[in-house]
């Protein structure tokens, strides 16, 4: 399976942060429900068991709603669940290797910062670009910003989807417009929010009218 622009609209980034009595397999399936139309679940602290077990309650999620799963760093779980990919940082494992490791025919995302840097992922085999942080992120409050002129840069040096990600939320969503992505990506504005699947049909009508559908 390869990725299409269209699945990038809405890209849910799962964060145990938020569970609270729920199972990330129950917010996933909230999210994929209610129009999200991509999912990551990262784990950043789990140990192995514990991620495979996860990815392996969320991937029957996914395959039921037909929506792409990537495993955030993790190739050894990808593959053992059969994940649809695998979304790498700049301090992850080499692009090209990964993509040795997981074959021609699964989803690779990279993240970048800048378009030097996207282009060679895209050299290297990526199949699509996540560029953030494109706002001050709770999720991630060390990371640099990228400016917007720089997110136009990297969208126009590419041919692959590029997703934005990083302190999105309903009240900021359409200041990216115009900016070339394809979608956005979002952690808490999703996952930290009361109602999940109220949040996220809101944030799917503004991806919409963001990326001009």
């Amino acid at each position: 399976m390869k990725v299409d622009r269209a699945c990038m609209l809405l890209y849910a980034v799962t964060d145990q942060s938020w569970l609270g009595s729920k199972t990330v397999a129950e917010v996933v399936e909230e999210a994929v429900a209610a129009g999200a139309t991509f999912v990551q679940l990262r784990e950043k602290e789990a140990s192995d068991r514990t991620f495979m077990e996860a990815a392996r309650a969320v991937k029957a999620v996914t395959d039921r709603y037909q929506v792409p799963l990537v495993i955030n760093d993790n190739v050894a779980v990808a593959m053992a669940v059969d994940a649809d990919g695998v979304h790498v940082g700049q301090e992850d494992m080499p692009v090209a290797a990964v993509r040795g490791l997981i074959g021609p025919d699964k989803i690779l995302g990279v993240s970048a910062q800048n378009a030097a840097q996207a282009v060679a992922a895209q050299n290297d085999g990526a199949d699509y670009i996540g560029v953030g942080a494109v706002f001050a992120s709770p999720v991630k409050p060390d990371a640099g910003i990228v400016a917007r002129e720089e997110l136009t840069r990297i969208c126009q040096a590419v041919s692959i989807p590029v997703v934005a990600i990083g302190g999105i939320t309903a009240q900021n969503i359409l200041e990216l417009k115009g900016a070339g992505i394809d979608g956005v990506a979002v952690v808490s504005a999703i996952f930290a929010r009361p109602d999940i699947g109220e949040a996220t049909a809101q944030l799917l009508t503004l991806a919409r009218e963001m990326v001009g559908n």
